[in-house]
């Protein structure tokens, strides 16, 4: 991991402040380098997750800054303590997000229900831009279509890495990084096969 510079110390931190308060961009630098430390510290929590280290320390970074260009130094608290939460919740946000994003390209995420109650399920590689109301319900059909194209138009590598990601056959909703893992390939690799592999369902799809 990057080397990052030493924390400012008590005075040196106080006079950085002061300058930044007065419009002094090099000092707001001087800030931020120099408390990226505690970027890497808050990042390391969530080092477990899929996300590697330099894109958490990236979106941790953007707290930081947040924190940086907030901070009350009359409010009585440290800047590391503020800068922290800042981090974190910062952090926690992104992780959040993409988490709920993956729920959302789900074959089998909710959208609703059509008029005889059946549920209508969203379906990445099926839904079409300027599909309406009455066209997604469709979507329901193309489930089982999914499941009958999938043994012919992808080869083995293809349809494993497929049903793993997308939860296919009630099985558990993998990462790529625990597809890597699994098929002893590089993450990088699994995400160009998926995509190549839901360019080919689509296109299948499209021809059917």
């Amino acid at each position: 991991m990057k080397t990052f510079l030493p924390p400012l110390n008590a005075n040196e931190e106080k006079e950085c402040l002061k300058k930044m308060k007065e419009g002094s961009p090099k000092a707001k630098d001087t800030l931020i380098e120099r408390n990226m430390r505690l970027v890497a510290h808050v990042s390391k929590k969530y080092q477990n997750t899929e996300e590697e280290m330099e894109d958490l320390i990236s979106i941790g970074t953007i707290g930081l800054i947040k924190a940086v260009m907030t901070f009350d130094v009359e409010r009585g608290s440290k800047l590391a303590t503020y800068a922290a939460r800042c981090i974190d919740n910062e952090l926690l946000m992104y992780l959040r997000a993409k988490r709920k994003m993956s729920r959302e390209v789900s074959l089998y995420e909710p959208i609703g229900t059509d008029k005889e109650g059946n549920q209508i399920n969203l379906i990445d590689v099926v839904e079409s831009e300027d599909a309406d109301v009455v066209e997604k319900i469709e979507l329901h059909k193309n489930v089982e279509k999914i499941y009958e194209i999938l043994p012919t138009v992808l080869n083995q590598r293809e349809r494993e890495i497929i049903i793993w990601r997308y939860g296919l056959y009630n099985s558990r909703v993998k990462t790529q990084r625990e597809i890597a893992k699994k098929l002893e390939i590089s993450r990088s690799y699994v995400s160009r096969i998926e995509k190549h592999a839901l360019e080919k369902l689509k296109k299948s799809l499209y021809e059917s």
